[in-house]
């Protein structure tokens, strides 16, 4: 298959695209960081550089590829747990106005199917609103809603030991997202 990797470089997003390109798929993986384009192409994809709130390219960059899967697992979240809150919005925004274009882009390619992350927990507020708006949006489109449980492994707030439940090491997760490309639309939940 064709699959269009978005967040490509993230924590899922590394071994996914690593998973996807030893199954023998043709994979661009999206990135909005320049300096991040050789780590995808030592992966084996092709790496596009692109931000997903730029629509206008977005689509241009996914419609180019005309992938059979576009997979979005983009998130905006800190490096470091301790500023979670501060960026709060962003994700909740990425949830809603990423998820829009990346659902458009991916209809003006033809795409048949479109999976994206999300959670495995509730969270209150504004946060939770924009996941139930996020989901809603892709499940509405036909796509698959992939419920991850809290990350641990590599490059997670979570490398030296395991959070509480719901969880998913980041291996894991990315083992058992490739299995999804195969899944009708619905709500998959992935944790240990």
């Amino acid at each position: 298959m064709k699959i269009f990797v978005a967040g490509a470089t993230g924590v899922v997003g590394v071994p996914l695209v690593r998973l996807l390109v030893a199954a023998g798929h043709e994979v661009a993986g999206m990135t909005r960081s320049p300096g991040k384009q050789n780590m995808l192409r030592d992966l084996g994809a092709e790496p596009v550089v692109c931000d997903v709130y730029d629509a206008v390219a977005l689509r241009e960059a996914v419609t180019k590829r005309a992938p059979n899967a576009v997979i979005h697992e983009l998130t905006d979240l800190p490096d470091d747990a301790v500023r979670l809150a501060e960026f709060r919005q962003a994700n909740s925004r990425i949830r809603r106005d990423g998820t829009k274009n990346l659902l458009e882009a991916a209809k003006a390619a033809g795409t048949t199917t479109f999976i994206a992350q999300s959670i495995a927990w509730e969270i209150p507020g504004e946060g939770g609103a924009a996941v139930k708006e996020h989901e809603r949006m892709v499940l509405d489109s036909g796509g698959v809603v992939v419920r991850y449980g809290v990350f641990y492994g590599p490059g997670t707030y979570y490398e030296e030991r395991e959070p509480e439940p719901p969880r998913v090491h980041v291996d894991e997760a990315a083992r058992r997202t490739v299995l999804t490309l195969e899944a009708p639309s619905g709500i998959i939940t992935i944790i240990d």
